[in-house]
């Protein structure tokens, strides 16, 4: 169900004008792009490294603390990939690009 706006929490960009980042049904990590990832490997790394050195607000298992840090890199890791990927795709060859406006000149 797409949202109205009618709970106080508005998500447009402005009046009349909804949110072009927001999607209603999508992950929390929707949309960070690759900066994003950076910041969540980043943070996974630092969760495992407070985990390894036992500092306070561990959990009293440690491979809980290894876990969690491992679901946060792994997050990271697939926006950066999904990115990276992303732009390969959009990108063509320059003999793509001949081949097309001698087709064109063709038609």
């Amino acid at each position: 169900m797409p949202h109205d706006g009618r709970d106080g929490n508005d998500l447009s960009d402005g009046p009349g004008r909804p949110a072009a980042h927001h999607h209603g049904e999508s992950p929390w990590w929707w949309g960070l792009g690759p900066l994003g990832a950076i910041g969540l490997v980043l943070v996974g790394i630092a969760a495992a490294a407070w985990s390894f050195l036992r500092l306070p607000g561990t959990a009293d298992n440690p491979a809980s603390g290894y876990y969690q840090a491992s679901k946060v890199i792994a997050i990271g890791l697939v926006i950066a990939g999904s990115t990276l990927l992303g732009r390969i795709r959009s990108r063509t060859s320059p003999a793509e690009n001949a081949k097309d406006r001698e087709d064109e000149r063709r038609a």
